[in-house]
């Protein structure tokens, strides 16, 4: 037995294997050892490995894990894939999602097999994990201007051809970095590029004017390790968004790709990129995309929403299209953390042993959902349960008169805002409805 079950770190194995689809890949994930790195797992599990402990299929309360413990609905994931994978299908939509926000292979697997034409990156790193499992299309919603990050981005596409990378540019003196680095790197194929469009004064990045554009794609056009094949931005940072000004910066959009297309500034794409969608006005997006003319070229409408995967049951049950087009269908929360009641130190008041650590906070605090017994493992509605704050290693809960809450019962909370709830935990269980742990979820942070 000791054989089969080393202690210690042991190394996953490395995810490096040309020509390998993201799925197999993501599957060997399940070849990694479980120990003292992944939270909340249960310490006699010491030195399985994921795949096995997945096979054992434990609940999730009373599997022996610890808490705290994020949990994901598989259910709530796998409606959520399915349910954006039909509305891209239904608006002509081709969907790279943001991969930020979960920084899963696995989920990336998932994506990818349900029609998604590629992953969407921030930075270099992201793109790394990526190309490690096997990601064979990449949007870099950024500038890319890091030397070493182009040096070794010159260095896949040589050795993949196959590989598809596309990023932003949104300055002259950007275009001039990315080619003096590619140049030096002796890059053997341009880089793909659109011109950013900034969503307007006070907003995040992107060249603020028509006329910017215009000069960073001219930059571009005297670049030789540089190709410009579209344009592309973020409707999410227009200032006081509704949907008339997302919509209008969406059009300015439009008729940027069409006067580029004109100007014949896509001569050598072989389709034009137009990208935008967050998680939050997609439906805006689909619209407006719906009314891009006939151009020279096959036009690609790349739609970038990340967080739908496990939605929240705060920013986005709120921001959410589905809110304004019910018809469409509804997104799931698939997140619940479990917490376990260490002190009840007044009638009004109690503690739980999860905090910042380990629940998303950055935008809404944590929601108390049901309480599971202690005693009998009855579960109800957490009725007059509150959460007030977060210490590091604490969450601070107000009860109401008559709120039944006593040290050792479980609180299951709804948490806000998907990427800063993934990036706090490396192996998740992934749940059916009866605490059931099918699976696991990496992620790479």
């Amino acid at each position: 037995m000791a054989a089969e079950r080393p202690t210690g770190h042991t190394a996953a194995p490395a995810p490096s294997a040309p020509g390998a689809s993201p799925a197999s890949l993501a599957s060997g994930l399940a070849d990694e050892r479980v120990d003292h790195r992944f939270k909340a797992l249960p310490p006699d599990a010491e030195g399985l490995t994921v795949g096995a402990l997945a096979a054992e299929r434990r609940n999730l309360f009373t599997g022996g894990f610890t808490t705290p413990v994020l949990a994901l609905s598989a259910d709530s994931v796998a409606h959520n894939l399915d349910l954006l994978e039909r509305y891209a299908e239904r608006h002509g939509l081709a969907f790279a999602p943001h991969g930020k926000t979960s920084m899963s292979p696995q989920l990336f697997a998932d994506q990818l097999k349900r029609g998604a034409w590629g992953i969407t990156a921030a930075v270099p790193h992201q793109a790394r994990v990526y190309r490690a499992y096997g990601i064979g299309r990449i949007f870099l919603a950024n500038e890319l201007v890091d030397a070493v990050a182009l040096r070794w981005l010159a260095r896949e596409m040589t050795a993949d051809p196959a590989f598809r990378f596309v990023c932003y540019v949104d300055s002259v003196r950007g275009v001039e970095l990315m080619e003096a680095a590619l140049s030096a790197a002796g890059a053997t194929r341009p880089v793909d590029v659109v011109v950013e469009l900034g969503a307007g004064e006070g907003a995040r990045t992107g060249a603020r004017t028509e006329a910017d554009c215009a000069a960073v794609a001219d930059a571009v056009a005297a670049a030789g390790s540089l190709r410009l094949v579209g344009v592309a931005g973020y409707e999410g940072e227009v200032p006081d968004a509704d949907p008339q000004r997302v919509r209008e910066w969406l059009r300015r959009l439009v008729a940027l790709a069409a006067s580029f297309d004109a100007a014949g500034r896509f001569a050598s794409a072989d389709e034009i990129v137009v990208s935008a969608g967050g998680s939050a006005w997609f439906d805006a997006v689909a619209d407006v995309f719906a009314e891009i003319p006939g151009l020279s070229s096959p036009v690609l409408k790349l739609l970038r929403s990340g967080a739908y995967v496990s939605h929240d049951d705060g920013h986005y049950k709120h921001l959410t299209p589905f809110n304004r087009v019910p018809g469409e269908g509804a997104l799931e929360p698939a997140f619940r953390l479990w917490a376990q009641v260490v002190s009840r130190p007044t009638g009004e008041q109690a503690f739980l042993n999860a905090g910042k650590r380990d629940a998303a906070y950055d935008i809404d605090l944590p929601e108390a959902q049901v309480v599971r017994s202690g005693r009998d493992g009855s579960v109800r509605p957490a009725t007059g349960v509150t959460v007030t704050g977060l210490s590091d290693q604490h969450t601070w809960v107000r009860t109401e008169g008559g709120a039944e809450l006593e040290v050792g019962d479980w609180v299951g909370m709804g948490l806000s805002h998907p990427c800063t709830s993934f990036d706090k935990w490396q192996l998740i269980p992934l749940v059916t409805a009866d605490g059931t742990v099918t699976d696991y979820i990496r992620t790479f942070f």
